[in-house]
């Protein structure tokens, strides 16, 4: 099973029946599948599911369709154990970005961390796990993979968000803060703390 998101809703790509008894369900084709994102995008529906018998094939098939943007971001930790957050269109998110030709999946987590909040000295600590949503690109429909990383830093100069993607403020979180900006993220960020 892979959860998609389409805004905040849950696009669920499944070979369960079970899952999907009491809900409405679009077939893996691209008619259908453009259909259930469009109704997902537009509150139309809180979630769909797209059904095929086949769990290997099934996120190959849909991105035959929507085509995968793969991109990387950490979840870091400093010597005190706060969080790193980035601010932009107007809710808390993660650092991460999309993977540039010939580097590495973790090459790339390191890089954006680095580039869109100016920490330096990262050091992947393990893989937590990967998350997809769905985004529109010139009028078209892509699946945005993103490989998320455990990383520590004892990084303490000045946090510096890049203005170029629309960063407003970087900022290091403590428990409290965390919960308090999680009100105000995304379903995927809110999974990689267990919400």
């Amino acid at each position: 099973m892979y959860k998609v998101f389409v805004k905040e809703s849950p696009l669920i790509l499944t070979n369960e029946l079970s899952e999907i008894a009491n809900s409405k369900y679009f077939p893996l084709n691209g008619d259908a599948m453009k259909e259930a994102i469009d109704a997902l995008a537009k509150n139309k529906l809180t979630e769909a599911y797209i059904y095929h018998p086949n769990h290997e094939e099934i996120l190959k098939k849909f991105s035959k369709k929507i085509p995968i943007e793969v991109a990387a971001g950490g979840v870091v930790t400093n010597k005190e154990g706060k969080v790193l957050f980035i601010y932009r269109n107007d809710k808390w998110d993660l650092p991460k970005g999309k993977l540039d030709k010939g580097e590495t999946i973790e090459e790339c987590a390191v890089r954006e961390v680095e580039e869109e909040t100016g920490v330096k000295g990262l050091k992947i600590e393990n893989f937590l796990s990967t998350t997809y949503h769905i985004f529109k690109r010139n009028g078209k429909y892509k699946l945005k993979q993103v490989h998320w990383y455990a990383m520590k830093t004892s990084y303490d100069g000045k946090l510096k968000g890049q203005k170029s993607e629309g960063i407003e403020k970087v900022k290091w979180k403590g428990p409290k803060k965390i919960k308090k900006a999680l009100e105000n993220s995304y379903t995927n960020i809110k999974t990689l703390f267990g919400e």
